[in-house]
């Protein structure tokens, strides 16, 4: 594996490849590499010839409620990670790189919509840095396919709706979201919940089942979503929202529609925030 930080470099290796035909899967990353990301590696490797990782922990799509300096970085791990799962390339780009003109007079893209519900509600402009980024990373890596996990369901169907609006030859691939053995999804941020927050958490995968099993069993989706919350509530979460949308776009369903599904939830243990759906015609 190389560890590659300047996009002239990168491009060259990629020309190269081009040249021997040869396809490209790139799965964009922070960092902080688990099981969850090596399991999006395979799903690349599966696609394409060769395969690009980025490392880059993006400043435009933290809030002022969020802390960029704390977020957890262990690059020396994640090289070694990588390096034994036969990633081709490791982009690890400087802030200069990825922001030539500095973060205030940059470019910036948005998927309006999509962007603006759910996680756009409790972190404001969150989905612009992602939408901004990736749009970059395309133009540098020029990937055949992109690799995303399901884990992070709005920002998946964010990324479809961006390749499709603006016409990009990429097709996105989409990882199923892993998860520990009583439930709780693979997430950097598990790290930071104490013994009692970590025996808390399942609840949330838990109760999405739950809610998928009463939903699809004929409840309402109001009676369903308030129980949901309820449940979650009672064993400590303070949750930002449990509910049913369409799992396209993210809008509320018609009545008596129990098709095309999916149940999200986001919300706090102390001071570590945990997302995690499930779809429900699975």
């Amino acid at each position: 594996m190389q560890t590659v930080q300047e996009a002239a470099t990168l491009r060259a290796m990629i020309r190269s490849w081009r040249e021997q035909r040869q396809s490209l899967a790139f799965v964009p990353t922070m960092g902080n590499l688990h099981e969850g990301h090596f399991s999006l590696l395979r799903r690349a490797h599966n696609c394409a010839d060769r395969v690009v990782v980025s490392i880059f922990v993006n400043p435009t799509q933290f809030d002022s409620g969020e802390d960029l300096a704390h977020y957890p970085r262990t690059f020396e791990a994640d090289q070694v990670g990588l390096s034994e799962r036969d990633c081709d390339v490791l982009f690890f780009p400087a802030i200069e790189t990825m922001y030539p003109y500095g973060l205030e007079q940059t470019v910036r893209v948005r998927v309006p919509g999509l962007g603006d519900t759910l996680e756009g509600v409790y972190r404001v402009g969150h989905f612009d840095g992602v939408s901004t980024v990736v749009s970059k990373l395309f133009n540098l890596v020029q990937p055949d396919y992109a690799v995303f996990g399901e884990k992070d369901w709005q920002q998946l169907q964010i990324v479809r709706h961006l390749v499709d609006d603006l016409s990009l030859p990429i097709e996105v691939v989409a990882g199923p979201t892993q998860r520990e053995p009583d439930g709780l999804a693979l997430s950097s941020r598990n790290r930071f919940l104490n013994a009692q927050q970590r025996a808390i958490a399942p609840a949330m995968y838990a109760t999405l089942c739950w809610m998928r099993d009463n939903y699809t069993s004929g409840h309402t989706r109001t009676v369903v979503e308030t129980a949901a919350r309820a449940r979650l509530q009672r064993v400590g979460f303070e949750l930002d929202y449990i509910v049913i949308r369409r799992a396209t776009d993210l809008t509320e369903p018609e009545k008596y529609i129990h098709t095309g599904l999916i149940g999200l939830a986001a919300g706090h243990l102390g001071s570590t925030r945990l997302i995690d759906n499930i779809l429900f015609d699975v």
